[in-house]
This record gives C-alpha cells, sequence and structure tokens, in this order.
C-alpha cells in the first residue's frame, strides 16, 4: 500500500483498520513506557539530591534527541522502509529504558536518555504517519482522536503503575522494557500495510515547520507543557505536601481526561471549516488550568477535577493540531510535515523542563504553575495573530 492509495483521496471514507491497530498498538505501548518513566526517573533523581534544574536539563535531552531524530527519520523511512525502521526503534528504546537501572553514575543518563527518546521519536512520527495515511479526509479528526485515546491510556497507565509499585529496584524497569517489546508484534504482523515512500518531500525539512504554524506552535506548547509538567509535578506535589502515591494517581487522572475527551475533539474537529479557533479555546483553557494549579494543591479532589479537564484540552492540542496538519498535506508531504511537527514538539520538551524547572528554584513551589501557564500564554497570542491576520493563509 503507498501513500497515494491511503493518503489524499478525498472520495474515500472507509477507514483501512489494520494498519491503523499496528500503528496505534505500537505506539500505545510506548507510551506505557513513557507514562511510567517520566516520574520514575524524576523521582529517583529527586532521592538521589539532584536539584530541579538539573532533573530538568536531564529531562530536556529527550527533545534534543528527537530534534536530531526528526529530520533523519523520513530518510531512513524512505530508504529502509517504514515497518523496518520502527522495529529496530522498538529494540533501540528497550534495550535503553533497562539501561537506566545499571547506570549508576548521573552523567550515563544522558546517553541513555539521549537513545531511548531518538528511538521513540522515529516510532512517534513515522506510527503518526501512517495513522493519517490509513484516515480518509472527512474522518481523520475522528481516527486521530482514537489514536489519541489509546496514547492517552498508554500515558495513564504509566503513573498508575509507577503509583502501584514505586521507584525501588528493577521492576519498574524491566516492566517498561517489556511493554516497548510488545510493540514489535503488531508492527511486524502489518509490516506489509506500511505505507511507502517512493517520493521525497518537496520542500527543505524546516520549510514545513512554517507551513502550518497554528498546527506547529500548538504541539511545541504542548511538548513543553507535557515534559516539563509529567517530569517536574512529582518533584512540585511533593513540595507542596502530598505524597508519592497520590502525586502519581493525580496524573492518572491527568491521563483519563485525555482518554474521555481526544475522541469527542476530533469529531467536533471533523465539522470545522477552520481548526484554529478551537486550538485557541483550549489554550485559553490550559492557561486558566495552570493559573489555578496553586490555588488547589491542597485539595486533592478539586486538583483531581481540574486536571481531569485540563488534561484533556491540554492533549487536545496534538490531537486538534495534528488533524489540522493531515488536512494541508498529502504522501511524501506529509510524512516529511509530521516530522517537522515532531521536531517542534521536541523544542517544546527542552524548553519545557528547563523553564519549569528553573522557574521553581528562582521563584519557589508555584514558579511550576507560572511556567505553565507561560507557554500556554504565549500561544493564545500566537493564535491571536494567525486569527486577525492569517485567515486567507495555510
Amino acid at each position: 500500500m503507498s501513500e497515494r492509495t491511503c493518503g489524499g483521496d478525498g472520495h474515500r471514507e472507509d477507514i483501512h483498520w489494520p494498519s491503523l491497530f499496528a500503528a496505534i498498538s505500537a505506539i500505545s505501548a510506548v507510551g506505557i513506557a513513557i507514562g511510567l518513566g517520566l516520574p520514575l526517573l524524576s523521582i529517583i533523581l529527586e532521592k538521589r539530591g539532584i536539584s530541579s534544574t538539573l532533573i530538568g536539563l536531564n529531562s530536556a535531552m529527550a527533545g534534543v534527541a528527537a530534534m536530531i531524530a526528526a529530520p533523519i527519520t523520513t530518510r531512513l523511512a524512505h530508504s529502509f522502509g517504514v515497518a523496518r525502521t520502527m522495529l529496530w526503534a522498538v529494540v533501540i528504546s528497550a534495550i535503553s529504558a533497562l539501561g537506566f537501572y545499571y547506570a549508576s553514575e548521573f552523567w550515563m543518563w544522558f546517553p541513555l536518555r539521549f537513545a531511548f527518546h531518538g528511538a521513540t521519536t522515529t516510532l512517534f512520527i513515522l506510527s503518526e504517519f501512517w495513522i493519517n495515511a490509513a484516515a480518509p479526509p472527512r474522518r481523520r479528526g475522528l481516527v486521530l482522536g482514537i489514536y489519541a485515546t489509546v496514547l492517552a491510556v498508554g500515558f495513564a497507565m504509566g503513573p498508575l503503575i509507577f503509583s502501584a509499585i514505586g521507584s525501588e529496584g528493577i521492576l519498574p524497569f524491566l516492566i517498561g522494557a517489556a511493554a516497548i517489546l510488545l510493540a514489535f508484534v503488531p508492527i511486524y504482523i502489518a509490516r506489509d500495510e506500511n505505507p511507502v515512500l517512493d517520493e521525497k518531500p518537496q520542500k527543505h525539512f524546516l520549510r514545513y515547520v512554517y507551513l502550518v504554524p497554528t498546527a506547529t506552535a500548538a504541539v511545541f506548547v504542548f511538548g513543553a507543557v507535557e515534559a516539563g509538567g509529567l517530569s517536574l509535578f512529582p518533584v512540585y506535589a511533593n513540595r507542596a505536601g502530598l505524597n508519592e502515591s497520590h502525586a502519581a494517581l493525580l496524573l492518572t487522572v491527568m491521563g483519563l481526561g485525555n482518554m474521555v475527551f481526544q475522541i469527542p475533539f476530533g469529531m467536533i474537529s471533523d465539522r470545522l471549516k477552520d481548526r484554529r479557533p478551537m486550538l485557541f479555546m483550549m489554550a485559553v483553557a490550559g492557561l486558566a488550568g495552570a493559573l489555578a494549579l496553586p490555588y488547589l494543591i491542597e485539595h486533592w479532589w478539586l486538583m483531581a477535577g481540574l486536571l481531569l479537564v485540563w488534561g484533556g484540552c491540554v492533549s487536545g492540542l496534538y490531537t486538534v493540531g495534528l488533524a489540522h496538519l493531515g488536512s494541508r498535506l498529502t504522501g511524501s508531504d506529509l510524512a516529511a510535515a509530521n516530522a517537522a511537527f515532531v521536531f517542534c514538539y521536541a523544542i517544546g520538551t527542552v524548553a519545557g523542563p528547563q523553564a519549569i524547572g528553573a522557574a521553581i528554584d528562582i521563584t519557589g513551589n508555584n514558579g511550576f504553575a507560572y511556567a505553565l501557564a507561560g507557554f500556554f500564554a504565549l500561544y493564545v497570542l500566537i493564535s491571536i495573530g494567525r486569527l486577525l491576520f492569517g485567515r486567507n493563509r495555510a
């Protein structure tokens, strides 16, 4: 199956379920490992006495790896095939996930973060291209909503597993590596169904960053909030008086919000001629939720209610932004744009942990919420500018 067959045919309305199942199953297993790994690694470093700034610096290696992997992923898939490239990425990420347990020195965690997140970035880019290629144009939001929901299940299961088993011993690392290796199976089974990249993109990689700025800015903010929030929320919650288990459960509640809202958001976006106002409203909700964190952190149930809705809106930036991107491009250009989309996400994952970690160290524990609010405020300003001055542009 080529990307032309399942990418840009405006009259096709059926969903190619075998490809969809393979790509979603694969990336959901990786989501479990990432959802488990981000709070797990931060708590371990916190117990070792590492500062919030250095924890953020180490977490930011995820973004550095993703920025390097994003431009070359499409080339690798063009040369070796989408499925084969994904299978190698599964193996590399599983080995590096287990390696954290054996890395006794802090500096060792930097190359491990680089290997793990470089490989998982490749999986994200190619699975999203595969899903976008399998999605009929008029049901793209629904398909990507299903993708985001299943991925959210993985991210929610990660903190839930963490809350149950804690951070001691090799068990959490074994579970994370095993979850990733499970992704090998559906990819291998559907290897003959993967889209074929038989053409090179028409533009330079970085040009795709600017083709749909509302989408790429949305995923930048999402990356900053997700990476910085997941990595440092356990630290923020612990310093506010919550124990490790309760902090992990709050992350699980946020993951449940992702699961509840992504399919409805996707279906709503399919009915919109322009998805940009919807992205703007999600950013406003994210800004309001971030500003409310310091006032609700001492009230667990109110905090859980906020994170349920807030988590759905934050992840909606990714889902609706990706649908907005897919509605503009097809084929090899879509594959390259997916890479650029993840590249912007990677920049966010570098900026987020650094800014949030530094804000905590400089302004105190509430700096966590203020830094999150700053990222959403930036997107609100960008959205206003695009809605006022860029209505006739792509």
